[in-house]
């Protein structure tokens, strides 16, 4: 309610009609969940003092438009379409052109072997000279066409791979999103299954998660999230996998790492999360330090996806029961009594 008063407030103060789209502009300005919309508003503020509808309508479609990624693809294809249908027409034209041009070999070849004198004869060729240069341009403009056609779909395949990437990614830390990693995993541990290289997977929770929400507000927790998405960002690099795994829990599959490698990245990101200190945004206050439980497992012969995931959430499980702000694998004697508990 108190972000909804935010925003229909700078609707009133700025003069704005108090239409959907404007009112999600402000309802996320005011969440600050959408830190790149916050910018651009601020910007645009700070410059003219004002936002015209020019430049609503600009922020919106940049940073907000909710249509649907089905959509977004059907309307691409549509254009790849329309553009396939464009070049059809030039093509159909071209070939009609093509036989035009045949017909009138044909018949100068026809009135060549009869021609009776000179007159007759540069007739003739004077005809074939203009049906030629015809065929040159005619094959100019589709070879232009061509060429038009041509980036245009780079451009429309481009803004394909945009929507795919965008549907992968979790917008609030940048990291790949659930979506993302149930695909990913599924291919690793099959690579990895045929390859008989190892895999790790870390499955990690944030600490006490819900007292930031409580006792701070959702923007302070957001940005807890966000914290722990740049330790990982920072952290791990080249093939490994990273996702927010849902809620405050994400996720780091790791290729060709054994348990005990797998085990020093959990606990060099278990340190660099802890490392950074949390500072509220609105007041600057210093609100302590993030840390993360986190449970490792690696893929063995006979696992599939769910296995693999089945026991690194055991394990940080029985990181959560055993103090937090540690990591545990399928190893350590925590994770056998956490395993032999539950099957109890």
């Amino acid at each position: 309610m108190a972000f909804a008063e935010v925003a229909l407030g700078q609707i009133r103060s700025l003069r704005q009609t108090a239409i959907p789209r404007n009112y999600e502009i402000w309802y996320v300005y005011a969440t600050g969940y959408n830190a790149p919309l916050n910018k651009i508003v601020n910007e645009t503020l700070a410059r003219h003092g004002k936002l015209t509808e020019a430049d609503l309508e600009q922020i919106y479609e940049t940073y907000l438009s909710h249509i649907k990624t089905t959509d977004r693809i059907d309307k691409v294809g549509a254009r790849v379409i329309g553009e396939i249908d464009d070049v059809m027409r030039v093509l159909s034209d071209a070939l009609g052109m093509t036989g035009s041009y045949d017909a009138s070999l044909s018949g100068a070849s026809e009135k060549l072997s009869s021609a009776k004198s000179r007159e007759q004869v540069k007739a003739i060729v004077e005809t074939l000279i203009r049906s030629t240069s015809e065929m040159r341009e005619t094959n100019k403009a589709l070879e232009d066409r061509l060429t038009l056609s041509k980036n245009e779909i780079s451009n429309l395949q481009q803004s394909l791979e945009a929507i795919r990437a965008e549907s992968l990614t979790d917008p609030l830390t940048g990291l790949g999103n659930r979506k993302y990693f149930d695909r990913m995993i599924g291919t690793a541990v099959q690579s990895a299954l045929a390859s008989g290289e190892p895999l790790s997977l870390l499955l990690f929770d944030i600490d006490h998660f819900k007292s930031f929400n409580d006792s701070y507000g959702h923007l302070t927790g957001d940005q807890v999230l966000r914290l722990v998405g740049l330790s990982l960002k920072q952290t791990i690099k080249g093939q490994d996998i990273t996702a927010r795994y849902g809620g405050e829990e994400f996720a780091v599959v790791l290729p060709n790492t054994a348990l005990r490698q797998a085990l020093t990245v959990a606990d060099h990101i278990r340190r660099a999360v802890m490392a950074k200190e949390l500072k509220k945004k609105s007041t600057g206050e210093i609100l302590g330090r993030v840390t993360i439980s986190v449970g490792v497992s690696m893929l063995k012969q006979g696992d599939d996806t769910d296995a693999l995931i089945e026991r690194a959430d055991a394990c940080l499980y029985a990181a959560k029961r055993n103090g937090r702000n540690r990591v545990i694998c399928e190893a350590d004697p925590e994770f056998a009594i956490e395993s032999h508990s539950r099957v109890a």
